[in-house]
């Protein structure tokens, strides 16, 4: 049996690419730093307010499964309703909330592109 190396042709090397703001940023200016600034502290508001919304579901979730009337007597096609909460309901809200963050801070590094590209 021959073995058979499959290398690609030898080229020269790819510049690298340079966005418009990356030279801001290399220089270590002080329009950098507060553009970096912006950026971090808008995805750390980002986080918190998602986190915090996210805690909160999942706190009326605890409050109804705890104090809800009935909720652990209730089944729906044999199945205990808390279960139902806690098996389907929890899984959707961590999907949108992930989707949404997702969403959200996409467009802040969006918006800190422009900003970076305009100056």
């Amino acid at each position: 049996m021959t073995r058979v190396r499959v290398t690609a042709p030898r080229s020269s090397a790819a510049a690298p690419v340079r966005l418009p703001y990356s030279r801001e940023l290399a220089e270590n200016s002080e329009v950098g730093q507060v553009f970096v600034r912006s950026l971090i502290r808008s995805q750390l508001r980002l986080g918190l307010v998602v986190a915090c919304g996210f805690l909160l579901i999942v706190t009326v979730f605890a409050l109804v499964l705890a104090f809800g009337p009935g909720v652990a007597e209730t089944r729906i096609l044999g199945i205990p309703m808390d279960w139902l909460l806690i098996g389907a309901g929890i899984y959707p809200v961590i999907g949108l909330s992930a989707w949404l963050y997702n969403r959200a801070a996409s467009r802040n590094e969006a918006r800190y592109r422009d900003l970076a590209e305009d100056s």
